[in-house]
């Protein structure tokens, strides 16, 4: 069975048996509202006390090492769910520890393994190590060959830094070759350019110049240069998303307050970060009441368990860090109340608890002390429940809206580039958009305007 972050079971999983059946060793659920296997990492459920006490997080490549690490007293461990490393899944690790631990298997194709997917990793600022083990050996066999404590010995003696381990390899594949090795100083300064600290950039660029036998001015003149491509890239990429915005702000829809009539729900009615700061403001507000009674749900159970998959692409750190900070609390089963915010030891989190907590409407208290209530607007108090289920909809309704436009650019590239299959593919994918869109359309009591 495979969790979300919040213990509840999302997918299943399951190894296939027969070694010489063409097929995926591991099969998945299909993807669905709940489950994108991109944004979950096996295990991690369990994990998460283990890798904030031990400030560490090893990662491996089957559920079935997952399985046999935890029952070897190992627990802060998890799988990618069958995929290459995702950013979505590093922020999730980070959320727990800046310090990952990768294991690989010690054949050829573990060493290739190694040397792929991890400039991820490095952009988002992690601690990254890997470990290759013996050969013919993967960690569940591993681990039942040796026992915990020499597992556990050998991972922590034979672990090595990402990039130095890079380098080693590379230098020795290239060898004298000047054509071979200049590829390489391309190739490892292209990953040490993605690490943000400036002074980690540095030492490595130090390290790496002593290994390939290269001048430490010839590696930090090609940072340079790597880091200004990688600015440029950035910035074009804000421009874009700054010009999409625009875009949204300048066909926003005038609503009459005078007369009452559907709302035409297009982009601009989803102002850039509206919705996050709505779910920011719910949960310090409202998030430790009582959702559902039957259920024994608060709110912030609620609204945490069904935007889980968004919450990684929040683009507000401040919104994104006061929702982690209420799972948190959630997972440590700590009480949620609006006084934690309003006495947090970060002031910007002190400050935006008290902006948001303001209200400039209040009932007469005549009126609350007969229990009385108009009949068309409840107490603000008791508006959590039907707030907190259209907010969740609401930034759904918003992601869906930027995955449809990131999918219209990509078929517009397929057919700028006459690919068939690639055009059909995308027309599906904005088909099933299309639906999810309509459906919480119909729930908010939206007019879903052309497009």
């Amino acid at each position: 069975t495979i969790h979300n972050l919040t213990g509840k079971p999302v997918a299943f999983a399951g190894r296939i048996l027969n070694s010489t059946a063409k097929a995926p060793k591991y099969i998945n659920s299909p993807e669905s509202e709940i489950y994108h296997k991109s944004r979950i990492l096996y295990g991690a459920y369990f994990a998460q006390r283990a890798m904030r006490q031990q400030d560490e997080c090893i990662l491996v490549e089957g559920y079935t090492d997952v399985i046999s690490l935890h029952q070897g007293g190992i627990e802060n461990v998890v799988a990618s769910s069958g995929t290459s490393l995702t950013v979505e899944q590093v922020r999730l690790i980070r959320r727990f520890t800046p310090n990952i631990k990768i294991l690989y298997d010690g054949d050829e194709a573990g060493k290739k393994a190694a040397l792929r997917g991890l400039d991820i990793a490095l952009e988002q600022d992690m601690n990254v190590r890997v470990v290759l083990l013996p050969e013919k050996e993967d960690p569940d066999s591993y681990l039942q060959q040796v026992g915990a404590t020499a597992f556990q010995e050998y991972i922590e003696e034979q672990s090595k830094d990402f990039i130095l381990f890079k380098t080693q390899v590379l230098a020795t594949d290239a060898g004298a070759d000047p054509v071979r090795k200049t590829a390489l100083i391309k190739d490892i300064v292209a990953s040490i350019a993605l690490i943000p600290d400036p002074i980690k950039r540095s030492l490595y660029i130090k390290e790496c110049a002593s290994i390939v036998e290269v001048g430490e001015e010839v590696l930090i003149n090609e940072l340079n240069a790597q880091v200004r491509r990688l600015l440029g890239k950035r910035r074009q990429e804000k421009e874009r998303e700054e010009r999409a915005a625009q875009r949204q702000e300048d066909h926003e829809a005038v609503e009459t307050q005078t007369v009452e009539k559907p709302k035409v729900a297009t982009s601009s009615e989803l102002v850039r970060h509206r919705y996050e700061r709505e779910i920011a403001r719910i949960l310090i507000a409202s998030g430790g009441q009582i959702f559902d009674k039957e259920e024994q749900i608060t709110v912030a159970e609620f609204i945490l368990s069904h935007i889980e998959e968004e919450l990684a692409a929040f683009e507000s750190p401040i919104y994104r860090k006061v929702a982690e900070l209420c799972l948190d609390l959630l997972l440590d089963k700590t009480p949620l109340s609006t006084n934690y915010f309003l006495q947090h030891e970060e002031e910007s989190i002190r400050n935006l608890a008290i902006e948001l907590i303001h209200s400039p409407y209040e009932f007469s208290p005549g009126w609350e002390e007969r229990e009385i209530y108009l009949t068309t607007q409840k107490a603000p108090e008791l508006n959590y429940v039907q707030e907190s289920v259209e907010a969740v909809d609401r930034l759904k309704y918003e992601k869906i809206e930027k995955l449809m436009e990131q999918n219209q650019q990509l078929l517009q590239e397929a057919r700028s580039e006459t690919a068939p299959e690639e055009i059909l593919r995308r027309m599906k994918i904005h088909h099933k958009l299309l639906e999810q869109k309509a459906l919480l359309a119909k729930r908010l009591g939206l007019v879903v305007g052309p497009r």
